[in-house]
């Protein structure tokens, strides 16, 4: 077939998804390409990487795009309040429950100096990492989730750093602990309310948002504090109005009813006296992970839009009731990071449901099934293979049946399931243009396992928790034609370890296989998850004690060089270990005293002592994913 990278760069959706950041090379390689002049070869960045000595599966980070990301979030903002002569300002905040990877805030907090990027924190260690590494000046900490006297007094003292800390109101009581604390320590705080809004977000996300979402105060809790302000003669204090509808918005609509349910509340908060700064419209700016445009894991929006819609409405209310437009904060993460991570990992190996050949003869001594079965699989053709899928299936069933009661021996159960499987393979051939429903239906029942080097559970967990969508393609040979269509599985032990759902390009629509190209044993085979840089290393678990994987940063220089500026190595099995309380002293003792024992009563010998154990010490060094073997 004449196949080349254009009509890869279709079949996977590229560039639909990949939103000029990851193309497809005329050498049938995946680029990266974060901006005009900077270009690097994923397959070969790869190959160089595993010279190194960096392993399979390896996350690559890129810097270049978190700095192209922030800068857009802040131009898109700029342009719009400049467009609508909107009064107040912009500043953004990064959360850092989205990836706080030491690296990554780093470089958040250098591309946002210019912005003045601020961090938003949701527990008391990241405040703590907030406080610590925040020094740009004029940037806000915004902080939310669970507080008790220690992290808001922690975040009170702040102050006298030089910080400009916020401190949320997400629960009616936590109003009395800072009130208590700026009592006890003599700060005027900088408070801020977050309001339950009616209006529900959309997607995976929905339940964090509307009346009875886990967060938030009600109209009755933001008048019952305001009045308290009053009453002890600190709504002076009173400086932000926070809200969120949720992450990952897919619909712009859902967007434009929170934002003017919202800055209702900031208009109505100003008018009961409060002298708000701020209005934090939280998260919610989704990240395009089909190219769809209209599914839970897209948006039918872009990030001018969204900053259009966000600034026009709040200009809009606050002429009407003749308030101050304030400062507008949002909490983007997702959309400043998710582009700037990729999974690269390797295929082990496949399990092929329908062979490309028979492997046996049919004898006159087979069962009368198995004759049939292979005269079916001979004279299927165009004209009848509708009329003869009809007859595999019932044959295929009473195989069953007959195996069951001991009609059948296995060698003839093993003959009758090549050739139902081989025959339904052309079954799909004959239907592709003619029977949509039954050619999909079959090549679901016929694609093959890709057995791959990685953990679901540690490196895509969305994926297997709630069925988030990441682009998954081949990161080479995108000019041969995919000839197999394949399901991905991982290395765990677990059967939710797969992934079967991916996006079709060219219908927009879901498919339960990807196109893939055949593997050779002598060629290693590689293939990328993308848009993986947002909360997948922070959620990620131990399922069958697969570790964290190497990651590197790579910064891209000018004609397709790069450096190496940071690199992560993944956890070794005596670390995941002694997450667990394993002692590497006390595993190695007891296989020691098990050989001894071994070779006293003759079962061991001391050369095969001497062997397991290297092999265990090294194994408890090792990494916790298959390594390719060193010749000796």
């Amino acid at each position: 077939m004449n196949w080349n990278f254009k009509k890869s760069a279709e079949l996977y959706g590229i560039n639909e998804w990949g939103k000029g950041y990851f193309k497809i090379n005329k050498d049938g390689n995946v680029d990266i390409n974060p901006e005009k002049n900077k270009c690097l070869d994923l397959y070969k960045l790869t190959q160089d990487l595993i010279e190194r000595g960096i392993r399979s599966p390896l996350l690559i980070r890129f810097p270049d795009i978190v700095k192209k990301r922030v800068k857009l979030l802040s131009d898109c903002f700029d342009n719009a309040i400049k467009e609508s002569k909107y009064k107040g300002g912009y500043s953004g905040v990064y959360p850092i429950k989205v990836n706080q990877q030491k690296h990554l805030v780093d470089e958040i907090i250098s591309f946002g100096t210019s912005h003045k990027l601020g961090l938003e924190c949701g527990s008391k260690p990241e405040l703590l990492i907030a406080l610590s590494v925040m020094k740009t000046p004029g940037a806000l900490i915004i902080c939310n989730g669970f507080k008790d006297v220690e992290y808001v007094e922690t975040a009170l003292l702040s102050q006298k750093l030089g910080r400009n800390t916020i401190i949320v109101v997400d629960r009616f009581v936590e109003l009395d602990i800072i009130l208590n604390a700026a009592k006890k320590l003599k700060i005027k705080p900088h408070i801020g309310f977050r309001c339950k809004l009616s209006t529900k977000g959309g997607g995976k996300w929905v339940e964090s948002s509307g009346s009875k979402s886990k967060f938030g105060l009600s109209p009755t809790e933001i008048v019952l504090g305001v009045n308290k302000l009053k009453k002890i003669n600190m709504i002076e204090s009173l400086e932000l109005l926070h809200f969120h509808i949720g992450s990952q918005i897919p619909s712009i609509q859902l967007i434009k009813s929170s934002m003017k349910e919202g800055a209702q509340f900031y208009s109505e908060l100003c008018r009961m006296g409060a002298p708000l700064k701020y209005l934090d419209v939280g998260g919610g700016l989704g990240v395009d992970y089909d190219g769809s445009g209209n599914s839970d894991s897209s948006m039918n929006y872009d990030a001018q839009e969204y900053a259009n819609d966000v600034v026009d409405i709040i200009k809009s209310i606050c002429e009407e009731k003749n308030i101050h437009q304030p400062q507008i904060i949002t909490e983007s993460g997702r959309s400043l990071v998710a582009h700037s991570s990729v999974l690269v990992f390797d295929v082990l190996g496949k399990q092929q449901v329908a062979k490309d050949k028979l492997y046996f003869k049919v004898s006159k001594t087979d069962a009368k099934i198995v004759k049939q079965m292979y005269e079916i699989h001979n004279d299927i053709n165009k004209d009848n293979y509708n009329e003869f899928y009809n007859d595999l299936v019932e044959k295929k069933r009473d195989c069953l049946q007959m195996f069951t009661y001991g009609v059948l021996t296995l060698e003839e159960r093993a003959k009758v399931e090549d050739l139902y499987w081989s025959t339904l393979k052309k079954v799909a051939l004959f239907a592709k243009d003619k029977n949509e429903d039954l050619y999909l239906e079959i090549k679901k029942d016929i694609s093959d396992t890709y057995f791959c080097n990685f953990s679901i559970f540690q490196s895509l967990p969305d994926s297997w928790a709630i069925g988030q969508h990441f682009p998954v393609m081949p990161i080479h040979k995108l000019n041969e034609f995919p000839s197999s269509q394949a399901t991905i599985a991982d290395l765990t032990c677990d059967s939710d370890g797969k992934i079967d759902v991916f996006f079709d390009s060219e219908t927009s629509d879901v498919q339960n296989y990807l196109n893939v190209h055949d593997i050779n044993e002598n060629e290693p085979y590689f293939m990328g998850a993308f848009l993986t840089g947002a909360y997948q290393e922070i959620l990620g678990d131990l399922h069958n004690l697969f570790g964290d994987t190497d990651a590197v940063h790579i910064t891209i220089t000018d004609n397709g060089n790069y450096t190496v500026d940071h690199v992560v190595e993944g956890d070794s099995v005596e670390e995941v270990l002694s997450y667990l309380e394993y002692s590497k002293q006390e595993l190695i003792e007891n296989i020691r005293l098990a050989s001894e024992n071994s070779i006293a009563t003759g079962k061991l010998t001391r050369q095969e002592s001497k062997l397991l154990l290297k092999h265990y010490e090294q194994g408890l060094t090792g990494y916790t994913y298959l390594a390719e073997q060193e010749s000796d």
